[in-house]
Protein backbone atom coordinates (compact mmCIF):
# COMPACT_ATOMS: atom_id res chain seq x y z
CA UNK A 1 0.00 0.00 0.00
CA UNK A 2 1.58 3.46 -0.92
CA UNK A 3 1.38 6.21 1.42
CA UNK A 4 -0.10 9.71 -0.02
CA UNK A 5 1.48 12.92 1.63
CA UNK A 6 -0.71 16.11 0.64
CA UNK A 7 1.17 19.53 -0.25
CA UNK A 8 -1.33 21.97 -0.12
CA UNK A 9 -0.30 24.37 -2.73
CA UNK A 10 -2.79 27.22 -1.51
CA UNK A 11 -0.49 27.72 2.04
CA UNK A 12 2.73 28.11 -0.07
CA UNK A 13 3.55 32.06 -0.14
CA UNK A 14 7.41 31.63 0.08
CA UNK A 15 10.16 28.94 0.47
CA UNK A 16 10.02 29.08 4.00
CA UNK A 17 6.13 28.49 3.71
CA UNK A 18 7.00 25.63 1.53
CA UNK A 19 9.24 23.53 4.51
CA UNK A 20 6.35 23.97 6.76
CA UNK A 21 3.83 22.86 4.22
CA UNK A 22 5.77 19.71 3.35
CA UNK A 23 6.77 18.78 7.48
CA UNK A 24 3.12 19.20 8.05
CA UNK A 25 2.46 16.78 5.53
CA UNK A 26 4.81 14.06 6.38
CA UNK A 27 4.63 14.61 9.91
CA UNK A 28 1.62 16.82 11.14
CA UNK A 29 1.88 20.05 13.34
CA UNK A 30 5.33 21.32 13.28
CA UNK A 31 6.60 18.15 11.77
CA UNK A 32 10.00 18.57 10.39
CA UNK A 33 10.81 17.20 6.70
CA UNK A 34 13.98 19.04 5.77
CA UNK A 35 14.77 23.55 5.60
CA UNK A 36 17.06 23.07 2.90
CA UNK A 37 17.74 21.68 -0.83
CA UNK A 38 20.22 19.32 0.49
CA UNK A 39 17.95 17.52 3.74
CA UNK A 40 15.42 17.74 1.04
CA UNK A 41 17.48 15.28 -1.08
CA UNK A 42 18.27 13.32 2.70
CA UNK A 43 14.75 13.84 3.83
CA UNK A 44 13.73 11.83 0.75
CA UNK A 45 16.01 8.78 0.84
CA UNK A 46 13.96 7.67 3.83
CA UNK A 47 14.16 7.79 7.96
CA UNK A 48 12.04 11.28 8.16
CA UNK A 49 8.78 9.58 8.73
CA UNK A 50 8.38 8.48 5.44
CA UNK A 51 7.72 4.30 5.26
CA UNK A 52 11.37 2.83 5.02
CA UNK A 53 10.23 0.73 1.98
CA UNK A 54 9.84 3.79 0.18
CA UNK A 55 6.06 2.96 -0.53
CA UNK A 56 5.31 6.98 -0.75
CA UNK A 57 4.42 9.45 -3.00
CA UNK A 58 3.37 12.96 -2.60
CA UNK A 59 0.84 15.07 -4.22
CA UNK A 60 1.61 19.00 -4.47
CA UNK A 61 -2.54 19.99 -4.66
CA UNK A 62 -2.60 23.66 -6.15
CA UNK A 63 0.94 23.34 -7.06
CA UNK A 64 0.20 26.39 -9.76
CA UNK A 65 -0.34 28.90 -6.90
CA UNK A 66 3.09 27.46 -5.46
CA UNK A 67 4.77 28.09 -9.04
CA UNK A 68 4.25 31.47 -8.97
CA UNK A 69 5.13 32.07 -5.02
CA UNK A 70 8.43 30.10 -6.03
CA UNK A 71 9.18 32.07 -8.97
CA UNK A 72 11.92 34.43 -9.67
CA UNK A 73 11.75 36.83 -7.34
CA UNK A 74 11.62 34.38 -4.21
CA UNK A 75 14.43 32.37 -5.72
CA UNK A 76 15.93 35.95 -5.85
CA UNK A 77 15.50 36.51 -2.64
CA UNK A 78 16.72 33.15 -1.44
CA UNK A 79 19.64 33.64 -3.37
CA UNK A 80 20.85 37.21 -1.66
CA UNK A 81 20.88 35.12 1.58
CA UNK A 82 23.15 31.90 -0.28
CA UNK A 83 25.31 34.88 -1.73
CA UNK A 84 25.49 36.69 1.59
CA UNK A 85 27.43 33.75 3.55
CA UNK A 86 28.53 31.54 0.64
CA UNK A 87 32.27 30.33 0.52
CA UNK A 88 34.30 32.89 -1.52
CA UNK A 89 34.77 30.46 -4.61
CA UNK A 90 31.10 30.33 -4.90
CA UNK A 91 30.20 33.77 -5.04
CA UNK A 92 30.98 34.24 -8.76
CA UNK A 93 28.47 31.06 -9.21
CA UNK A 94 25.79 32.17 -7.15
CA UNK A 95 26.08 36.30 -8.24
CA UNK A 96 24.99 34.99 -11.76
CA UNK A 97 22.14 33.01 -10.71
CA UNK A 98 20.83 36.09 -8.81
CA UNK A 99 21.43 38.17 -11.67
CA UNK A 100 19.51 35.67 -14.00
CA UNK A 101 17.01 35.54 -10.88
CA UNK A 102 16.58 39.12 -10.90
CA UNK A 103 16.02 39.46 -14.99
CA UNK A 104 13.61 36.62 -14.53
CA UNK A 105 15.79 33.58 -16.26
CA UNK A 106 17.07 30.81 -15.28
CA UNK A 107 15.58 28.00 -12.66
CA UNK A 108 13.41 29.17 -9.86
CA UNK A 109 12.51 27.93 -6.83
CA UNK A 110 9.80 25.82 -8.06
CA UNK A 111 11.67 24.03 -10.68
CA UNK A 112 14.50 23.25 -8.59
CA UNK A 113 12.41 21.59 -5.75
CA UNK A 114 10.76 19.57 -8.27
CA UNK A 115 13.71 18.19 -9.81
CA UNK A 116 14.92 17.17 -6.34
CA UNK A 117 11.92 15.24 -6.18
CA UNK A 118 12.65 13.83 -9.81
CA UNK A 119 16.03 13.24 -8.75
CA UNK A 120 15.04 10.80 -6.10
CA UNK A 121 12.09 9.02 -8.18
CA UNK A 122 10.33 9.66 -11.34
CA UNK A 123 6.45 9.13 -10.05
CA UNK A 124 7.61 10.72 -5.97
CA UNK A 125 6.11 13.69 -7.02
CA UNK A 126 2.26 14.60 -8.65
CA UNK A 127 1.71 17.92 -9.50
CA UNK A 128 -2.72 18.22 -8.78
Amino acid sequence: MTTTYVIDGARVHSLQDFWTALGEAVNGPGGYFGRGLDSLTDCLRGGFGTPDDGSYVFEWRGHAASRRALGHPETARYLEGILARCHHTNRGRVAEELAQARAGRGPTLFDILTGIFADQAPDLLRLL
